[in-house]
């Protein structure tokens, strides 16, 4: 009988020691789908997503990012572009295959070697402390195994001033609204995935994983409990999709 810590996998509950494997896996199978599908989901709106999170974030030359679970490097791409060129990046996705695709990108060749990519783990990161000036996570950290270790490793390697931003799916505080986005993707997401992908599992555990996430005030309280201050959200499309941000002081 196993004696490790439960949580959960979309809305099956496994051993903690298991998360990890699974998330991969479905990663490992979407990646080479994976930018395709994330227009084709949201009809493009999450592009403006991420250019909200630029307009808060206002990047600037000189800054050294860290971006966990960049995937295939849509935000550190955004970044140095609003950052005039001049910042350095680090992608860190824990699955291989997503960074390969993001290497593809003519992105990834302008940057050169102010963009390095790491394969790795957002709840024991391999940095030391005090190492970057900003973090992002876009629509990865429902997927970490233990939400608050990574919030508090993202303190850890960010410099005092240091800014801490979250992009996630969150919910609509509007009733009616919340039925009709959850008859969308229940029914329509996960057929997009087959079609598109060929993987209707992998994005039927995404439309679950979201709405085991953590309502938008409870989240920010993590992030308090992390040690960060001036902890703020912003709802994106009455509440699709959240902002939250935090300061290391």
């Amino acid at each position: 009988m196993s004696t490790n810590n439960k949580t959960h996998f979309g809305f099956t509950e496994v051993d903690e020691s298991a998360k990890a494997g699974m998330v991969h896996g479905v990663f490992s199978s979407v990646a080479n789908k994976y930018d395709v599908m994330n227009d084709a989901m949201s009809m493009g709106i999450h592009r403006l997503w991420k250019d909200a999170m630029m307009d808060w974030l206002a990047p600037r030359p000189g800054q050294k990012l860290l971006d966990v679970a960049g995937g295939t490097g849509d935000i550190a791409f955004r970044f140095n572009q609003r950052a005039k060129g001049q910042a350095k990046a680090t992608v860190l996705d824990m699955t291989e295959s997503m960074l390969i695709e993001g290497q593809k990108r003519p992105e990834a060749i302008e940057m050169g070697a102010r963009l390095n990519w790491l394969a790795g783990d957002a709840m024991a990161l391999p940095f030391a402390d005090n190492s970057f000036d900003v973090y992002t996570i876009s629509f990865g950290i429902r997927n970490v195994t233990r939400v608050q270790d990574a919030i508090t490793e993202a303190y850890r390697v960010l410099r005092p001033g240091g800014r801490f931003m979250v992009l996630e799916f969150s919910a609509i505080p509007n009733p009616a609204m919340q039925w009709a986005y959850d008859r969308y993707s229940f029914n329509v997401i996960p057929k997009l995935g087959e079609l598109i992908a060929n993987d209707r599992d992998s994005y039927q555990y995404l439309v679950e994983s979201i709405r085991k996430f953590p309502r938008q005030e409870v989240f920010a309280g993590m992030i308090r409990k992390a040690g960060f201050e001036q902890v703020k959200y912003r709802n994106l499309s009455m509440g699709i999709a959240a902002l939250h941000s935090g300061w290391k002081i």
